[in-house]
């Protein structure tokens, strides 16, 4: 029994080596080549821009030239997709964000796990969404488009980038708790949307204050509210949905980086280092900050939790509101 119980011991202890043997070979080795950041929409964009330029001061960190990936179309599913099938070795990871990780997969079923396909690895920010309508239809504020709504229910309709896009749900969801009804239209796309809201094709929008702020500032679309739990420090005369008496509607667009299932831990906390040690640059905020996102660093496992918890928040949304892909 004695014999017997050493050698379990011993084969414990050389499990426990091995690991840590491997663990600490797998920090030592990255990164070897190359490392792409995938992003899941089209170049140009607020998420594009930022990836970029996180990718412009992470590289030196890690010792390995950054590229950007572009890979946009599904709402994000395709670059989703395309990172979790992955080697899982930290050379490629997903600029992910609220879209290809908590309302898409709420809305339907796709070729992805976003929890069991992904390992977080850390947060970039938060960027407020912006409740806008265009400048061609006498909507003054939120009360006066609730009074029309609630006088002629679909009076107006709302435009979105997509069925499970953050400007669909958060119209829903202001729809679902100030109990009016405007007419979804969705687009392929923030641009064609915003586009025809400022021709009045569509009236009221929900993007992101990135999408709205150049637009807003030309004239061209009202800024009506903020959708979030705080006024933005970039439109601080915006008054925030709660306050005007409509609660509940509070869509932070959130953007973080994920690698495929199974990337080793030294691997994953050695990205989160050096990207939270960029994040907290003052060239970088400002950066940042420029594309209407508020930077806000995490562990991996802070990460992890914010993604749980906003996948639960919006699967509820979709069932109260019944949203279908279609």
């Amino acid at each position: 029994m004695k014999n017997t119980l050493l050698a379990r011991a011993a084969r414990l202890g050389s499990a426990l080596l091995a690991a840590t043997t491997l663990s600490t070979a797998a920090l030592a080795a990255f990164p070897t080549k190359t490392v792409t950041i995938v992003v899941p929409t089209a170049a140009g964009g607020g998420n594009d821009a930022m990836a970029r330029a996180l990718a412009q001061k992470l590289g030196p960190l890690l010792g390995q030239t950054i590229i950007i990936d572009n890979r946009a179309g599904a709402n994000g599913a395709l670059a989703s997709e395309y990172v979790a099938r992955a080697t899982p070795d930290g050379h490629t990871i997903l600029f992910g964000y609220i879209a290809t990780h908590a309302m898409n997969p709420a809305l339907q079923k796709l070729r992805y796990d976003p929890i069991a396909d992904f390992e977080p690895v850390g947060l970039v920010g938060y960027s407020p969404t912006l409740m806008v309508s265009t400048s061609a239809v006498p909507i003054k504020d939120v009360r006066d488009l609730l009074g029309q709504l609630k006088a002629k229910p679909d009076l107006y309709a709302y435009a979105s980038a997509g069925n499970g896009t953050a400007p669909h749900f958060a119209a829903e969801l202001f729809q679902l708790n100030a109990g009016v009804r405007m007419v979804g239209v969705p687009y392929k796309g923030s641009a064609p949307a915003i586009s025809d809201t400022i021709g009045g094709q569509t009236q009221v929008m929900f993007p992101s204050l990135f999408t709205a702020l150049p637009h807003v500032k030309s004239g061209k679309l009202k800024a009506l509210a903020v959708a979030g739990s705080k006024r933005s420090t970039l439109m601080p005369d915006v008054p925030t949905l709660k306050e005007l008496g409509v609660d509940g509607v509070d869509v932070q667009q959130w953007y973080g980086l994920f690698v495929p299932a199974k990337t080793p831990k030294p691997v994953i906390d050695q990205i989160n280092k050096a990207m939270n040690q960029v994040l907290n640059e003052k060239d970088m905020i400002k950066r940042i900050e420029d594309h209407g996102t508020d930077v806000e660093t995490s562990t991996p496992e802070e990460f992890g939790k914010l993604v749980r918890g906003e996948l639960t928040k919006w699967k509820s949304v979709v069932a109260r509101a019944k949203l279908t892909a279609d």
